[in-house]
């Protein structure tokens, strides 16, 4: 698979820029002052550390880039770094898909950053790349980042029990995707013209039941 050409978009004061090895050290920096914000969310690995490394965390983001199966950005207003986004797991030929995982400072909360990064992000994967699917999977307990597909009009696809482990446990999430067939006018514009359907991303009341419940681990 040929290494992905990360691009940068731009939608009024935002950039949505390639992730470089120089940006270590500020987004270490707005990772520190963001810890209380983002630690709950915050994707880590079993046994593991947790120990913020963004030189490695950046080495591992574009080696996988190299690979061809990711784009890590930044996302930017007025120079500064205020959150990052990451399209993963790129597959192309029949599957044709990629996941969006994505975080912001709180101080960039609420002003319309996230779904426009969003929504630029999946433009360019169905009009650039032609994949035929995105991903975003949230925690249930994630309102922010349910607002935001709320808001694109994301499709709620089900309840992914025990699916990836964060904030040092195997965490429950709902997944909501998206093919290219749904937006052939892009995300973006779908969005600001107010025709995103409303309630595409609805959860229904099974799924937040079990949500709430703890998954029964059979006995052996």
């Amino acid at each position: 698979m040929p290494a992905a050409v990360i691009p940068t978009l731009r939608d009024g004061d935002l950039v949505v820029r390639p992730i470089r090895a120089r940006d270590a050290k500020q987004l270490e920096r707005v990772l520190l002052d963001n810890r209380a914000w983002l630690r709950q969310w915050e994707a880590t690995y079993p046994g593991g550390s947790s120990i913020i490394d963004t030189r490695a965390s950046i080495r591992n983001l574009l080696a996988h880039a190299r690979a061809g199966h990711a784009l890590p950005f930044l996302l930017e207003v007025d120079g500064e770094i205020v959150g990052q986004l990451n399209v993963s797991s790129i597959a192309y030929g029949s599957l044709s898909s990629a996941s969006i995982g994505y975080w912001v400072a709180q101080s960039a909360a609420g002003r319309g950053i996230t779904p426009t990064a969003v929504a630029l992000a999946t433009d360019y994967c169905f009009q650039m790349l032609r994949l035929h699917r995105i991903e975003i999977c949230i925690r249930p307990e994630n309102g922010p980042s349910l607002r935001v597909v709320e808001k694109l009009g994301y499709r709620y696809e089900g309840l992914r029990r025990r699916f990836i482990h964060i904030d040092g446990s195997w965490r429950d999430h709902f997944s909501f995707a998206l093919v290219a067939e749904e937006v052939p006018g892009g995300v973006l514009r779908r969005w600001r013209d107010g025709r995103a359907p409303l309630d595409a991303a609805r959860i229904p009341a099974e799924d937040r039941s079990a949500a709430a419940q703890p998954l029964r681990i059979a006995d052996r």
